[in-house]
C-alpha cells in the first residue's frame, strides 16, 4: 500500500494505492455524510488528475468513508454561503463540481468503478452514473429528496437518470422524493450489481482485477468508442470506431498479436470463455 506522502490528499478525500494497482479514492467527510462541497470539488479533480498520469493506478475506485458514498451537494456551503454573491461566483462553484463529476469522469483515461457503500443522494448521482462500472451493498440507500424541500434536482442529476434508468422509474424518484435501497437501483441498471455489504469489497477488487488483466489501451478505446458512438450517426460512429480500433493496436500491438495467436494458432483460449495470456508460453 502506497504511504500518504506520496498521493494526492486533502482536507475532504482520502487516496490510496494498493498492490493490485488499484487506486481507492474516498470522500472523505464522514461528519457530513460525504457531502460534496467547493473544497471537495477542487480536490477531487486534483486527485483524478494526479492518478490519471500516475503508472502506480490501473483503475480507479470511488468510494466514502464511513457508513456513506456521499450525500450530494453540501446545501450550506452550496446555497447559504452563495446567497448574495454576484453571479460569477455561483457559476464558478457550479462549474468546479461539474468539472470532475462529469467532464473528467466521463473522459477518464483509465476505467473508473464507483462503489457504493451506503448513502447516495442528489447530486452524488453524477459521479456515481460518470464511473464506467458501478457496484452497491444490497443495504445502501438510494434518493433525491429534493421535492421534499422545495427544489428540483440540481447540477446534472436529471440528466444521469435519463442515462442510466428507465424513464418510468425515473419521472417517479424524481417526482415523489422516495428512497430506494442498492438491489432495486441493480433492477433498475444504475449500478451493475448488488452485492451483501460484507462481500462488497471483495467484489469490487475482483472486478478491478479482471480490468487491469487486460490491456489498458484496448480497454480505454473500448469505452471510449461507446460513450461517444452512441450520440453519432451510424456513418460518423463507424470512421471513429475503427479509428479507436487502430488507435489501441498502435499503442499496444502485442496485446492483438497474443490474443489472436493464442486463439487462432496456438488455441489456448476461447475468447467468450477468457482472456488471453499477458505472455505466450
Amino acid at each position: 500500500m502506497s504511504t500518504e506522502s506520496d498521493l494526492p490528499q486533502g482536507e475532504t478525500i482520502r487516496v490510496e494505492i494498493d498492490d493490485n494497482r488499484i487506486a481507492w479514492l474516498y470522500f472523505d467527510r464522514p461528519e457530513k455524510r460525504n457531502a460534496m462541497n467547493p473544497t471537495l470539488n477542487r480536490e477531487m479533480f486534483a486527485a483524478l488528475d494526479a492518478l490519471e498520469d500516475d503508472d502506480r493506478v490501473a483503475v480507479v475506485v470511488l468510494t466514502g468513508t464511513g457508513d456513506s458514498f456521499s450525500a450530494g451537494m453540501d446545501l450550506k456551503e452550496y446555497f447559504r454561503e452563495t446567497d448574495g454573491k454576484p453571479r460569477s461566483v455561483q457559476h464558478r462553484v457550479r462549474g468546479e463540481g461539474t468539472n470532475w463529476q462529469y467532464r473528467k469522469l466521463l473522459n477518464y483515461a483509465k476505467p473508473t468503478i464507483a462503489m457504493v457503500n451506503g448513502w447516495c443522494f442528489g447530486g452524488a448521482f453524477v459521479p456515481l452514473v460518470s464511473c464506467d462500472l458501478a457496484l452497491a451493498s444490497e443495504d445502501a440507500t438510494f434518493g433525491l429528496s429534493e421535492v421534499n424541500w422545495g427544489v428540483t434536482p440540481g447540477n446534472l442529476v436529471t440528466r444521469a437518470l435519463a442515462e442510466t434508468i428507465p424513464t418510468r422509474d425515473a419521472m417517479f424518484y424524481i417526482m415523489t422524493g422516495q428512497h430506494f435501497d442498492g438491489q432495486k437501483a441493480a433492477d433498475m441498471r444504475l449500478v451493475n450489481e448488488a452485492v451483501p455489504a460484507d462481500q462488497l469489497r471483495q467484489r469490487t477488487i475482483d472486478l478491478a482485477l479482471q480490468l487491469t488483466s487486460l490491456s489498458q489501451w484496448v480497454v480505454r478505446g473500448a469505452k471510449m468508442g461507446f460513450r461517444h458512438s452512441r450520440l453519432m450517426s451510424w456513418e460518423a460512429a463507424e470512421d471513429y470506431l475503427y479509428a479507436k480500433h487502430d488507435q489501441a493496436i498502435l499503442f499496444d500491438k502485442d496485446a492483438r498479436e497474443q490474443g489472436m495467436t493464442q486463439f487462432l494458432d496456438d488455441k489456448t483460449y476461447r475468447p467468450g470463455l477468457g482472456t488471453y495470456a499477458t505472455s505466450a508460453e
